[in-house]
């Protein structure tokens, strides 16, 4: 038996979280590690964690909050997912990718994904953010695989997965603040499975490719989001350099990477706020 047939309908989740909020957001916001200073800016809301909504995963890693908040940011309603389950930690991507069908149940119809990624373009620097164009898919399986979803089509067309015009409001959004520290590249995301760093060869073989970030969530999340008819912008915080490319002795660690994410969250939640405010 597949495991998404375990999984409860993301309507039935959704109208429960309905019962319990007032709020219909538009909007939805997936918060990657550098960016969770955005869930201490929503009022008004109310939480849900994780453990408490039928089919949300509740993940382990750390910088990863596991709670649902339903509020308002800058006046404009939003729904945040405060921290993923990932696949590396042992989770299947219908188990990883259900809480964004249970944001296309609840009437969002935007959403954007945000990460911290390793950083393979020579012209990125770290603390540097970088708007998605495109991705590539190396995690070895997709989310779509399994039973087809009722009224939903399995075959999704990713030509334009990340929104262009949601794109360059991210990056409009970048070069209101006016700040030399705020640089907002665009570029393509690889995906891999972790939760192993990349070695340098595979670093060097995913420039090759056309990658410009690395990192190990986000595109199941996109698939999904397309499958269901949401709009999709992707943000990067680009926390390191992609193994092999930082120099001579340099190590990539995730303590390293969660700490440059702590650094930037001040920065990357006042950018995301304006693009927020910018999208309304």
């Amino acid at each position: 038996m597949h495991r998404k047939n375990r999984l409860p309908d993301p309507a039935a989740t959704a109208a429960l979280i309905a019962k319990r909020t007032p709020l219909r957001p538009g909007l939805g916001i997936v918060l990657g590690s550098g960016f969770g200073a955005i869930a201490k800016a929503v009022t008004g809301g109310r939480e849900f964690p994780y453990r408490d909504l039928p089919g949300f995963p509740v993940g382990s890693v750390p910088g990863h909050a596991g709670r649902l908040i339903i509020g308002e940011w800058l006046g404009i309603p939003v729904a945040i997912l405060a921290g993923r389950a990932h696949f590396y930690e042992g989770f299947d991507l219908a188990e990883s990718t259900f809480p964004i069908r249970v944001l296309a149940a609840l009437g969002v119809g935007t959403l954007l994904l945000t990460n911290a990624s390793g950083g393979i373009n020579a012209k990125f620097q770290v603390g540097d953010f970088m708007a998605l164009t495109d991705h590539i898919n190396f995690m070895g399986t997709n989310p779509l695989r399994g039973p087809e979803p009722a009224g939903l089509n399995r075959f999704v067309d990713l030509t334009a997965a990340y929104d262009p015009a949601l794109k360059d409001e991210l990056k409009a959004a970048a070069k209101s603040m006016k700040s030399p520290k705020v640089r907002c590249h665009e570029g393509v995301y690889l995906a891999v499975s972790g939760p192993s760093f990349e070695t340098p060869a595979e670093i060097r073989a995913f420039r090759t490719l056309g990658a410009d970030a690395v990192g190990m969530s986000t595109v199941p999340e996109a698939i999904v989001a397309r499958q269901c008819g949401l709009k999709v912008a992707g943000l990067s915080c680009i926390t390191n350099a992609a193994a092999g490319l930082g120099g001579k002795g340099q190590t990539v660690s995730h303590l390293d990477v969660l700490e440059l994410a702590r650094q930037r969250e001040g920065v990357a939640a006042d950018l995301v706020g304006k693009f927020v405010s910018r999208i309304g």
